[in-house]
């Protein structure tokens, strides 16, 4: 039998779960959700729904919006989010520059900055921004998510060759400067996270790839991020797929590796690099060499394999600037991926939806780590919408 504080614990863990559930049907229908579908679809008492409500505009979570249209009776008031006053902060980083985003609660950006660094004044400049969002906005911020290349448990860098960064204890760091909780995101997990928003109900398996400088995977299963339980899951560059004399020299030191084949490095040249912008990365498509993408194609395609032999995912989405290349390189890596494919089922192939903001990923990871819910697709696309 419970006793007394056992019993306001369930009732107080019910109640959070109550309001998760009220919130995220307003997140999902923002401004044409009521109080009453809001009883309909969580199967709660009229007023207990109303309660829940009243919580939440209390919190400055949602807001009171316009009438709906009439049913026969009295019309009832939409609810929406409420974008005025709590805030997400995105803090992208790279190797010399970073993108800070303060991101409202309907996915719009309202504040964007660009840092500049070496490799030595990197920690530096990272903490004063941190420091100079913290005294501008103060408590408005409610989370904050770091996306970085690396590997990550969400508190620690466990490790990042290209940040040179070993088991920093980086969440700590900057909560302590900030005054809110901060999630640290893998870079290709982000992307993943993002690219599962833009879908209203993501189902089964999908593995994600992004091709860039480096090679790496995230894999999602309904929509959340598989991460394994070592935080390892996508570490895939690595990973040999090419042999004898096919097999290049990659900048790691050995042979062989996926992404001395398949990296647009590899793919277009030692002139790409990462910092390219978007058209001179086309540019380098139009004339990329058939041999170099039909043998990274190839290279991918044995590592898809591979992985959908395991997992059997619905589709496979590249990512990262490799979606710039193309149909060209797109057929031929859908060619391979088929090729020899007798006993496990053909799996599609498809570039990455671009149309969400480059802090989508990593603001959703820190919004479900701090409220619990997710932004619908329609919100991510008029927010990106917003932003440009």
């Amino acid at each position: 039998m419970l006793n007394s504080d056992d019993a306001l614990d369930t009732q107080a863990s019910v109640r959070r779960a109550n309001l998760r559930r009220a919130l995220q049907l307003v997140f999902r229908s923002s401004g044409t959700q009521t109080r009453a579908g809001i009883a309909r679809a969580t199967g709660l008492t009229a007023a207990t729904a109303s309660s829940l409500v009243a919580e939440l505009i209390e919190s400055r979570l949602i807001v009171d919006g316009e009438q709906a249209a009439s049913t026969g009776g009295k019309r009832a008031t939409t609810l929406s989010v409420d974008a005025r006053h709590h805030l997400i902060l995105v803090l992208v980083v790279q190797p010399t520059s970073a993108r800070v985003a303060l991101v409202a609660l309907d996915g719009a950006e309202i504040d964007t900055r660009r840092l500049a660094y070496t490799a030595e004044s990197r920690d530096e400049a990272l903490d004063a921004a941190i420091i100079a969002i913290a005294a501008e906005y103060g408590t408005r911020v409610i989370a904050a998510g770091v996306q970085l290349p690396g590997t990550t448990d969400g508190r620690s860098v466990f490790e990042s060759v290209q940040l040179g960064w070993q088991d920093v204890p980086l969440a700590a760091r900057f909560e302590a400067l900030l005054g809110a909780p901060v999630l640290l995101v893998n870079d290709v997990d982000a992307e993943a996270i993002a690219e599962a928003g833009m879908e209203e109900s993501p189902s089964g398996y999908r593995l994600f790839i992004h091709l860039g400088g480096g090679v790496g995977a995230a894999i999602t299963l309904d929509g959340d991020l598989a991460p394994g339980p070592r935080d390892r899951a996508g570490e895939i560059g690595h990973v040999q797929v090419e042999f004898g004399d096919a097999a290049r020299e990659c900048r790691c030191g050995r042979y062989g590796c996926l992404e001395s084949a398949a990296s647009l490095s590899a793919l277009l040249g030692a002139e790409f690099t990462d910092a390219m912008e978007a058209d001179a990365v086309a540019a380098l498509a139009v004339t990329a060499d058939e041999a170099d993408l039909g043998a990274g194609a190839r290279a991918l395609a044995r590592a898809i394999k591979l992985i959908s032999a395991l997992l059997d995912p619905t589709e496979v989405v590249i990512g990262g600037p490799a979606t710039l290349l193309g149909d060209r390189f797109l057929t031929l890596l859908q060619q391979e991926t088929d090729y020899h494919a007798r006993g496990t089922a053909t799996v599609p192939v498809r570039y990455a939806d671009t149309r969400a903001t480059e802090s989508a990923g990593a603001a959703q990871a820190a919004l479900t780590a701090v409220l619990g819910v997710r932004w619908s697709p329609a919100q991510l696309i008029a927010a990106s919408r917003a932003s440009h």
